[in-house]
């Protein structure tokens, strides 16, 4: 941790352009997967910033609408179970993130990831595992990750309630099983994945 601290504060006393940059959705079985690239504003800070697993639905809602208001620029990107399918589910976070950091009106000059590997991108990248829990801009990109992908999984509720996406999000979860036995598999499913791909196998004629 004390390594880390000292490169952040390299980092500011550099005046470095940072933004942080988190994924949401790896590893659900329907949906996109979504990104978010995050520079923060030094003197707008954010209380409460933390990985966003370890917050509350509505926390995140909370800190969402701060980050939102209170950074100095933000960028959410995804892409489509489609390109998932097509690219595979690494490649397609790493293309989200991509996306969300280039999606930025201002652009950085170092990306800071959470995780152990960087997209490949212009800019300087720096890997950080554990990142979106030490991090204040991984945090906040985790937070409007995680906030984006929840609903647009709502909204695919509407169309696919007999999923109950409003209840997993998606995730391989014994009700999203039963469902997907029950219902087959929908067009926003993740053919790739392996309890999707088996269904299909046993639709075919």
């Amino acid at each position: 941790m004390e390594k880390l601290e000292q490169f952040l504060l390299s980092i500011e006393l550099d005046n470095t352009l940072m933004c942080g940059v988190d994924e949401a959705g790896r590893g659900p079985l329907a949906g996109p997967v979504f990104a978010a690239a995050v520079i923060l504003d030094p003197t707008r800070p954010i209380e409460g910033l933390r990985d966003s697993k370890k917050l509350t639905a509505a926390q995140r809602e909370v800190l969402a609408l701060q980050i939102r208001q209170r950074a100095l620029v933000w960028s959410i990107a995804q892409c489509s179970e489609e390109e998932i399918d097509r690219l595979n589910i690494l490649q397609a976070t790493m293309l989200a993130m991509r996306r969300a950091v280039e999606g930025l009106s201002t652009q950085p000059t170092l990306a800071l990831i959470d995780g152990n590997r960087c997209p490949e991108m212009t800019l300087r990248c720096e890997a950080i595992i554990k990142g979106d829990d030490k991090v204040p801009a991984i945090s906040a990109a985790s937070i409007l990750a995680k906030t984006a992908r929840d609903a647009a999984l709502l909204a695919l509720h509407q169309q696919f309630p007999q999923y109950a996406f409003d209840q997993h999000k998606g995730y391989p979860t014994a009700l999203h099983l039963a469902r997907l036995r029950e219902h087959g598999v929908s067009p926003v499913h993740r053919k790739s994945y392996a309890p999707v791909r088996a269904l299909l196998v046993v639709e075919q004629p």
